[in-house]
This record gives C-alpha cells, sequence and structure tokens, in this order.
C-alpha cells in the first residue's frame, strides 16, 4: 500500500509532503510521546499523533516514518509543515478522532 491510498480511501488532507505520495507503507503506530515514537516507530510505519510541533518532524525523519497523521483536525504550524517540506517528511490531517482514524487504518490492513 502507498500512502496515496490511505489518503483516497481516509479523505485525509494533504498539509505537506505532497510530491512524495508514492511512498510505500510497512505498518502503523499510535502516540504522541516523542520518546516512544523514537523508540518504537519503525521505517514505513503510518504515524498516528495529535503532536503539531516542529519536533515531530524531526522524529518522523530520524525513524523513516512513511508519513504522520495528525488526527482531530488539530492545527498544524507553519513552521512545522515548512520544515517538513524541507525534510520531505508527508503531513496528513484527519478530522476524525485518533480512535475513529486508526480503526479506519485497521480496517485498510495498515
Amino acid at each position: 500500500m502507498i500512502v496515496n491510498e490511505i489518503v483516497d480511501k481516509l479523505g485525509l488532507t494533504v498539509l505537506a509532503g505532497a510530491a512524495h505520495l508514492t511512498r510505500e507503507v510497512a505498518g502503523g503506530y499510535v502516540a504522541d510521546l516523542l520518546s516512544c515514537v523514537m523508540a518504537a516507530a519503525q521505517a514505513g510505519d503510518v504515524w498516528v499523533t495529535l503532536q503539531t510541533h516542529l519536533n515531530i518532524v524531526a522524529v518522523a525523519a530520524l525513524n523513516e516514518v512513511a508519513c504522520i497523521i495528525v488526527a482531530e483536525g488539530a492545527t498544524v504550524p507553519p513552521p512545522t509543515l515548512e520544515k517538513a517540506e524541507e525534510q520531505e517528511v508527508i503531513i496528513l490531517s484527519s478530522p476524525l478522532p485518533i480512535y475513529e482514524t486508526v480503526g479506519r487504518l485497521i480496517a485498510m490492513g495498515v
């Protein structure tokens, strides 16, 4: 599965990294504590979070996640989106709560 399929099936909004939507997805990880994400998220994971600050970009790049989905329609500040574009990190927005977002990803086989 590729990121673009997730965008289409879940009706997500692409906030950053639109040029990289063909990235392969290998699994998923859900956490807001960055140290947990750094320790456990795997390359190719879809990372679902409520965090929106600059550090999510650094952690996503470090762990080579496929993309970040910011749930609950949380507003991602422009500096975070600018850094994501520079680092080629995909940031997507879901209006749904984390629980529903993750449930739909699981139903898709992520």
